[in-house]
C-alpha cells in the first residue's frame, strides 16, 4: 500500500534563496533531527544537487544503523526537485519538493509517497511506528526551516499535514 505524507509551510524569504538552501544536499543535515544521527556521505563541503545525482546517507533508527541512497529524479530550479530512494528501508520512496513564490515569500510543499516492505508486517509497522516517526521528523524539519528563514505571515493557518494512502499528485 502506498502512503502519503504532505507538508506545506510559507517562509518570508525569496524563492531563489530558499531553493538555493534546499538544493545543497549537505544542508539536509541541518533540518534533520538529532535522534536519527543522520550524516550525508559526501566529501565536499557543499554538494549542489543536479539531475541524476546519487546521494548516500547513514542514519540510525531505533538504534539500528541504516544506509540510504537517493537519486535526484528531476531537478527544475527554482521550482523544485524530486528524489527517489534507490537503496534503503522502504520498498519505495518518492519525495517531491516544490517551491512557490507567494506575496508572503515562498511556500514550500513536500509530498512523500512511500511503501513499506513485508506486506502485512509493513502495514503493522506503519500503524505502530513509521507514520508517527515520519510526522516527528517533518515536525522537526518544519521548526528548523522556521528558525532558518523566519515564520510565515500566519504560521498556524499555513500549516498543512496529511498522511494518507493514494497516488502522487504533486508533479514537477
Amino acid at each position: 500500500m502506498t502512503h502519503r505524507l504532505v507538508r506545506a509551510q510559507t517562509v518570508p524569504r525569496p524563492r531563489d534563496e530558499v531553493f538555493e538552501f534546499f538544493s545543497d544536499a549537505k544542508n539536509l543535515e541541518q533540518i534533520t533531527p538529532e535522534f536519527l544521527r543522520f550524516h550525508i556521505l559526501l566529501p565536499e563541503q557543499h554538494a549542489p544537487v543536479y539531475d541524476g545525482m546519487l546521494i548516500d546517507y547513514r542514519l540510525r533508527l531505533g538504534g539500528i544503523p541504516l544506509r540510504w541512497q537517493s537519486r535526484i529524479e528531476s531537478f527544475d530550479p527554482p521550482r523544485g526537485f524530486v528524489d527517489v530512494q534507490t537503496r534503503g528501508p522502504y520498498r519505495s520512496w518518492r519525495h517531491v519538493h516544490l517551491f512557490e513564490e507567494t506575496p508572503a515569500g515562498t511556500r514550500l510543499l513536500d509530498q512523500v509517497d512511500y511503501e513499506l516492505p513485508l506486506a502485512f508486517f509493513g502495514s503493522l509497522a506503519h500503524a505502530l511506528f513509521v507514520r508517527r516517526t515520519l510526522e516527528r521528523i517533518f515536525d522537526y524539519r518544519e521548526a528548523a526551516v522556521r528558525r532558518l528563514f523566519g515564520p510565515g505571515p500566519d504560521q498556524a493557518a499555513d500549516q498543512e499535514s496529511t498522511v494518507s494512502s493514494g497516488k502522487p499528485t504533486a508533479r514537477l
